[in-house]
């Protein structure tokens, strides 16, 4: 893994550190030195044992990030224990079973629009303001390749992942300007719990996926956090606004 050494003693706040891509950021940013603030609805063991492992450079907050009273007082209690933070890593989404809009209820569009959109809204609008005031703040969106194309999900998904682009293209556009970077990344096929379903009995989805990859393989959590550590580090500061396609080639077929 490659140093950063200007990532040490940065403040990190990364949201769906429980499992998945989330959980390779909190583990790359720890080992770098970052001070780390995760946020999820529940936590692995794979988890707590990074919360061991790095005691006071770790602070982990249960929050179900659908529940704006649980996402406001988890706010509250990073923004008193940390203060400010360098990076907000907005990672939490949850997959929505590629379901079309005839199968989506009106629950379920505004359960993952919630987690995949709104709460990244809500932790941006919450953090922004001590990052201008400091002219200084690095804003890490997660996206998709369902943000850039169809497939990679289903309607509401898809709709949400767009959306996240936009955001985060408007939000760079506004706030540049005062030293702030807002960047996303559109991970494709990435082997994590959220995409288990794929590899259930004897893998023929996951396979299938892997063939029409032109890398031919699934990606891996680590893999999009090494590209994370470098977007958040001082050789991607003159990237703005960008969308950082993670995919093994899906989307340049």
């Amino acid at each position: 893994m490659p140093i950063y050494s200007e990532l040490k003693g940065k403040k990190a706040l990364i949201t769906g550190v429980g499992s998945g891509i989330g959980y390779a950021q909190l583990r790359a940013l720890l080992r770098q030195g970052t001070i780390c603030y995760g946020i999820d609805q529940q936590f692995t063991p794979e988890t707590k044992a990074l919360e061991a492992e790095f005691l006071e450079q770790v602070y982990l907050y249960n929050c179900d990030l659908a529940d704006d009273e649980q996402l406001q007082a988890t706010i509250q209690k990073i923004q008193t224990t940390a203060g400010t933070i360098d990076f907000l890593l907005n990672t939490a989404g949850i997959l929505d079973g590629y379901q079309p809009t005839l199968e989506t209820t009106l629950e379920n569009w505004d359960k993952f629009m919630a987690v995949d959109l709104r709460s990244q809204f809500q932790l941006t609008n919450a953090f922004l303001p001590a990052m201008v005031a400091k002219k200084s703040g690095k804003i890490l969106n997660m996206a998709s390749i369902a943000g850039l194309v169809a497939g990679g999900g289903g309607a509401v998904y898809t709709a949400a992942k767009h959306a996240v682009i936009g955001y985060t293209k408007q939000l760079d556009y506004d706030y540049a300007k005062v030293g702030i970077q807002a960047n996303c990344l559109a991970p494709g096929a990435i082997d994590t719990p959220m995409n288990a379903a794929d590899f259930a009995g004897e893998g023929t989805m996951a396979k299938s996926v892997a063939a029409q990859t032109p890398a031919r393989r699934w990606g891996h959590a680590e893999e999009v956090a090494l590209v994370s550590l470098f977007m958040l580090s001082d050789g991607a500061d003159f990237i703005h606004g960008a969308v950082i396609p993670i995919d093994g080639g899906w989307i340049e077929q």
